[in-house]
């Protein structure tokens, strides 16, 4: 199971949670302020701005508190001086790890996602250490209890999507961003509603873990998504079918 679509699957869920307590909230309005200040605040012209603000509807967040994350981005209210980072680094098991990260200062977030690494046996790394591994990618979820196989494959490659892989419960789609849209649509479409849609850092290799180093990969995946400051976290991480029947619920 690729830890990029498998990790995509339990952020899902960890979402659900993190949204009750509004953390969710902060990070999609980040999310919306870098892409307004990086270009524009009409989303008609901005499509990271589109992007970021369907994230947010799909966490249900405020029409209002959208509007309000638009306007710090292009100037009109204050609070819009952030900057956007990547930090890379290795995990147990030499796991590639990249962050992606939105913060008003760096001389406090660089230090706190160091100790992240370190506690979990990890270390980061220089600026482009790993970041080679990873191509962003358009990625979909669809559970699989819900669709023919057969029939999602065609709709989506027709679409344009680049392949379709079993990942647990679920049939990962993977596509280029330029037709991400595009996939979103036709599934849309057919009445079929993805579990997670979104873009994704995607690894070119993957690193096979055993029971232990898939634990202590996971708690530092979901430490690091944690963080206020960091908007995603991308691996290159796979799980073995018996790795996977080891630990059962707990990944």
């Amino acid at each position: 199971m690729s830890g990029h679509s498998h990790w995509a699957g339990i952020k899902n869920k960890k979402a659900l949670i993190d949204n009750r307590r509004g953390k969710v909230w902060s990070k999609r309005s980040k999310a919306i302020i870098v892409a307004a200040k990086m270009g524009g605040g009409d989303p008609g012209t901005n499509l990271r701005l589109r992007y970021a603000i369907d994230d947010a509807k799909k966490v249900s967040m405020p029409k209002d508190n959208i509007t309000r994350a638009i306007k710090k981005g292009t100037g009109e209210l204050a609070g819009g001086n952030l900057e956007e980072i990547s930090y890379e680094g290795y995990g147990v098991g030499g796991v590639a790890v990249m962050c992606d990260i939105l913060t008003d200062n760096r001389n406090r977030t660089a230090p706190e996602v160091r100790k992240i690494f370190e506690k979990a046996g990890g270390k980061l790394g220089a600026t482009g250490c790993v970041a080679w591994m990873f191509e962003t990618k358009g990625l979909f979820l669809v559970p699989a209890a819900a669709v023919d196989e057969d029939q999602l494959m065609e709709i989506a490659l027709e679409a344009g999507a680049d392949d379709i892989e079993a990942s647990g419960e679920n049939f990962a789609i993977i596509c280029d961003p330029s037709v991400y849209s595009q996939v979103g649509a036709a599934l849309k479409a057919a009445n079929i509603e993805p579990e997670v849609s979104e873009l994704s850092r995607v690894p070119s290799t993957t690193v096979d873990l055993d029971a232990a180093n898939v634990r202590q990969v996971l708690r530092m995946m979901e430490q690091l998504d944690d963080h206020d400051d960091v908007q995603s976290v991308s691996a290159n991480f796979n799980i073995p079918d018996d790795v996977m029947a080891e630990i059962g619920e707990e990944a």
